[in-house]
């Protein structure tokens, strides 16, 4: 097998790859594990994050390699013949691309992890389901999820500033300190619409004018292609699932009544539990519920959220104002959790029936403009108005920005 026209693409790649910033992950990731997976939606920066680590640490070494395995080249071989073949030429560490379109991809990683010394880091759709082909995987793949950008990292990728991610305790308890100290070098204000526009994926770097565009095109591959390659979903119910997508972007709030968003989509009722899913794995929506409600979250979400604001924007043009804070304030909590790895996610962030959220079981939020009150929370402890158009909050109130320093 000829390496040196894999080795002559990933040297194209790695003279287009800047340095300068990098997501988040990078410094979290252990890469001295064994067998990694990285996953993500489309246009979060996984390539980048992986090709950043090849130019950083093995720019000029022959023994790393990067491939996309959704190459035609690798429709007609066997990925782990590949990798057999790639090592006896002295290849240490093999980076594998879009593994989510290699047919049977969990047994060609297991066989290489057993029959070889490799290093194998893999990234994917973030629809992609570890351990569901084979069981095995969970003790050979440590799998890190690289979400959307935090308002943090597009100041810094924007150049505006640089600032360390902050705990959700520290907001809660010390939201007057950090809020005044990052007002002291920029206004968070004159940036924040902005980043619920067109800043929740780097590609914003490129052309502001045609981010909605390309965004649009990447949430017509999620559904064209990579939701195709983990599910039995067949392509005529792609236009259903659209229509789906559509009336969550423009309902306010978004309250679902499954009977009838069945009737609306002409999809079955436990047909959509299963869109839902796996719109939900592939960060296309998010799902909400009361505390509580034990096997009933199995049978319906209480709230349905568009993923992220950008989402909102490029879907249905101008989103209400209300359901934007709220959709931030989510994306931004659940991306934080996601990243510290609880073991439940859900139970860190829920609805709350005197406010808008219950976060940690212990803060009560209400969410809205700079002029909320506290009249719907009032006499509940560890209450808090979460307030848009504010630079700083005083006691209680507390601006909504600064939750986008979460990570």
């Amino acid at each position: 097998m000829d390496f040196a026209f894999f080795f002559q693409e990933q040297q194209k790649l790695l003279s287009k790859t800047v340095l300068r910033v990098k997501r988040y992950l990078y410094d979290q990731l252990n890469w001295t594990n064994r067998c990694i997976a990285i996953t993500g939606q489309r246009g979060v920066g996984k390539t980048t994050l992986m090709l950043q680590y090849i130019k950083e640490n093995y720019a000029n070494s022959q023994d790393v390699l990067y491939i996309s395995v959704d190459n035609p080249y690798f429709k007609t071989i066997s990925l782990y013949e590949f990798a057999i073949e790639f090592e006896q030429v002295g290849g240490k560490i093999l980076f594998l691309d879009e593994i989510h379109k290699y047919k049977d991809w969990s047994s060609h990683i297991k066989a290489i992890y057993d029959n070889t010394e490799l290093q194998i880091i893999f990234s994917g759709s973030s629809m992609l389901q570890i351990y569901k082909d084979d069981n095995d995987l969970s003790r050979r793949v440590i799998h890190y999820k690289l979400s959307n950008l935090s308002f943090r990292e597009y100041l810094k990728f924007k150049g505006i500033l640089e600032y360390h991610a902050v705990d959700i305790e520290d907001i809660f308890n010390n939201h007057y300190y950090i809020a005044s100290e990052i007002a002291a070098f920029i206004k968070p204000l004159q940036y924040f619409q902005s980043y619920l526009k067109t800043g929740c994926y780097p590609f914003f770097l490129e052309d502001e004018a045609t981010y909605h565009y390309k965004l649009i095109n990447i949430l017509n591959q999620v559904l064209e292609s990579d939701l195709l390659y983990v599910s039995n979903i067949s392509f005529s119910q792609i236009d259903k699932i659209k229509r789906l997508i559509y009336l969550i972007a423009t309902s306010v709030p978004f309250t679902p009544n499954m009977s009838k968003l069945s009737q609306a989509t002409s999809i079955s009722r436990p047909t959509l539990n299963d869109y839902l899913y796996f719109l939900e794995r592939g960060d296309i929506i998010s799902t909400l519920n009361y505390p509580g409600r034990g096997y009933k979250k199995l049978t319906k979400p209480d709230r349905i959220f568009l993923n992220n604001t950008n989402l909102m924007y490029a879907v249905s043009g101008s989103p209400d104002k209300g359901s934007e804070r709220e959709t931030f304030f989510v994306n931004q909590l659940k991306n934080y959790y996601n990243n510290k790895r609880t073991f439940i996610d859900d139970e860190k962030l829920m609805l709350d029936r005197k406010g808008d959220f219950l976060v940690e079981n212990r803060y009560i939020v209400e969410i809205g403009g700079k002029n909320k009150s506290f009249q719907q929370i009032k006499d509940i402890d560890n209450a808090f108005v979460i307030a848009d158009d504010i630079v700083i909050g005083f006691k209680n109130k507390i601006p909504l920005w600064l939750y986008g320093f979460l990570y």
